[in-house]
């Protein structure tokens, strides 16, 4: 069968028409997407406004300058919270004049209990350059959802209104602008930890 050259001439340009009206029509919708490249940077730290163990209204602002080491607990917890602020008060040791460089930070997730004098009593069994801080209930949570920690009240069902803390319990290194660095467990090695600290100051 023999086609006709000038309807096949026709047809070749409606099909070409046709095809960059749609392939005009989907660039029109908007621009190609964009493969963003991700620095996997976690989104941990920012504002507080909370109380320090001698009743001073404190923000991060008061730290600025100078990178901090956070670990949030609670005064009646155990375990966890004493063995991750006795590695931190080793690794303090171990930085000995070099700590002064640091700010580091103890905050307690439990506002309820945790008062600024009962913060100074308990922060004297550790390095005495870690700072402790509480506040409202409001403030604390705000601090807690800021640094993505978990934190949880769990009653005592043996002990009618006692109650215990579940909460996460990781070292935070934040650089001297207030931004996340690192975070480490609080069952890391005191040398490890301050030879990590020493790297960023």
């Amino acid at each position: 069968m023999r086609l006709n050259l000038p309807l096949v001439i026709v047809l070749g340009v409606l099909v070409g028409a046709g095809s960059a009206y749609f392939i005009g029509t989907s660039r029109s919708v908007g621009p190609p997407p964009v493969v963003l490249a991700t620095t996997g940077k976690a989104q941990i730290g920012g504002p507080f406004s909370l109380i320090d163990q001698t009743g001073k209204a404190v923000t991060e602002k008061d730290y600025a300058g100078k990178p901090m080491l956070v670990f949030f607990g609670f005064t009646n917890c155990p375990d966890i919270c004493p063995s991750g602020l006795q590695v931190m008060t080793a690794a303090l040791d171990m930085l000995a004049a070099k700590s002064d460089r640091l700010t580091p930070l103890f905050i307690t997730v439990d506002a309820e209990r945790d008062t600024p004098e009962k913060l100074a009593a308990y922060i004297k069994s550790f390095h005495p350059r870690i700072t402790a801080l509480s506040g409202s209930p409001e403030a604390i949570a705000a601090a807690i959802k800021t640094y993505r920690v978990y934190a949880k009240k769990v009653p005592d069902d043996k002990t009618p209104g006692a109650y215990s803390m579940d909460h996460s319990s990781f070292f935070y290194l934040m650089d001297a602008s207030g931004q996340y660095a690192k975070h480490f467990p609080h069952t890391i090695d005191a040398d490890k930890l301050a030879s990590e600290i020493e790297a960023a100051l």
